[in-house]
């Protein structure tokens, strides 16, 4: 108990002020309709001066770190293999398809621009996935290193902005494109990055768009398992790389090949399909794992010099256009013979 004690007493000024920068941030987007973890990266990098505080620190540490993790957990609540099976074979496929292939562009396009494959996988699983929720939860895989923040808050500021220009401009291209309802709801869902967004959109057009858009997103959502797999894979793989490398000492533990975090978002999943667990229990899970995800993004905020985020210069920026353009057209050439 005196260990406990003594471990909040370390923690609770972080744990505070992540939390107060979390409930503003909250607040703002939900009278202003911003993304909110971009306010609550812009409201925490505002009060950066808190990372140096001896007080501070290791309560913001933990929030970044371990919140994180728990926050990703929580978004196995939101699927259901009901509704995967809803979706159709074809369906199922066209969102591997394009997952796969945009994360592969990343981390191809990446490499050829000078940048790690790590952070190829970072902006390709964002876009590809679910923007900002997604980018965090494949940094938390990752091993740490001094460059991660600021490429998780790059990845994660340049997510939300595109996609909420998406949001807005999409269903005007739906339109033009003369696709039908269903085929709205499936190009919406397939290609916009944030969960919110896809839902705003989707709905704006009717409620058979706003469904299939938002049954479709989840199917991407589900997509961060294996994308956290792979990432877990990468990171175990340059771990033993840098072991084989040190001459002399023990050898370090390897990181474990599925982290905790997935495996708690996987056993939700399977809980909330077979037990259909009470729409209370379910919507607390969702909005914990959402308070947990903006403290965390917050808590990071707070960590991260503005100028490290304006030092990343234009390849970043061209290979996140690069990655939203070619997941657009990818799931408008996949819906044609649907």
């Amino acid at each position: 108990m005196n260990t406990l004690y003594a471990r909040c007493a370390v923690l609770w000024p972080g744990l505070a002020m992540s939390a107060v920068v979390a409930v503003a941030a909250l607040f703002l987007a939900e009278h202003y309709g911003a993304p909110v973890m971009l306010f609550a990266l812009l409201l925490g990098m505002a009060v950066n001066f808190l990372s140096e505080d001896a007080r501070c620190k290791p309560g913001i540490e933990f929030v970044a770190r371990q919140v994180l993790r728990w926050g990703v957990a929580l978004l196995g609540l939101k699927i259901t293999l009901d509704q995967v099976q809803s979706l159709g074979w074809y369906s199922v496929f066209m969102v591997v398809l394009a997952v796969s292939l945009t994360i592969g562009l990343g981390i191809v396009m990446a490499k050829w621009m000078g940048f790690k494959p790590f952070f190829g996988l970072l902006s390709g699983g964002s876009v590809g996935i679910c923007g900002a929720s997604a980018a965090m939860a494949i940094a938390a895989a990752f091993p740490n290193h001094p460059q991660k923040d600021r490429a998780t808050l790059f990845v994660v500021i340049s997510v939300s902005t595109l996609s909420t220009v998406a949001m807005v401009l999409y269903p005007m291209l739906v339109r033009g494109l003369g696709l039908d309802p269903q085929q709205a709801g499936f190009f919406l869902g397939g290609t916009i990055h944030d969960v919110a967004q896809v839902v705003g959109a989707g709905y704006s057009m009717g409620q058979q768009t706003g469904d299939a858009a938002t049954v479709v997103k989840l199917m991407r959502v589900a997509m961060l398992v294996p994308v956290i797999v792979v990432a877990a894979w990468m990171t175990r793989a340059t771990h033993a790389q840098s072991a084989d490398s040190e001459a002399a000492g023990a050898p370090a533990s390897r990181p474990p090949l599925l982290p905790w975090f997935a495996v708690v978002f996987v056993l939700l999943v399977l809980l909330n399909s077979l037990l259909h667990l009470p729409e209370v229990v379910v919507s607390t899970g969702h909005g914990l794992s959402r308070a947990f995800l903006v403290a965390a993004m917050a808590a990071i905020g707070i960590k991260t010099h503005l100028k490290d985020i304006l030092s990343v210069g234009w390849k970043p920026v061209a290979l996140m256009l690069l990655e939203t353009v070619f997941l657009a057209a990818l799931v408008y050439m996949l819906l044609l013979p649907a």
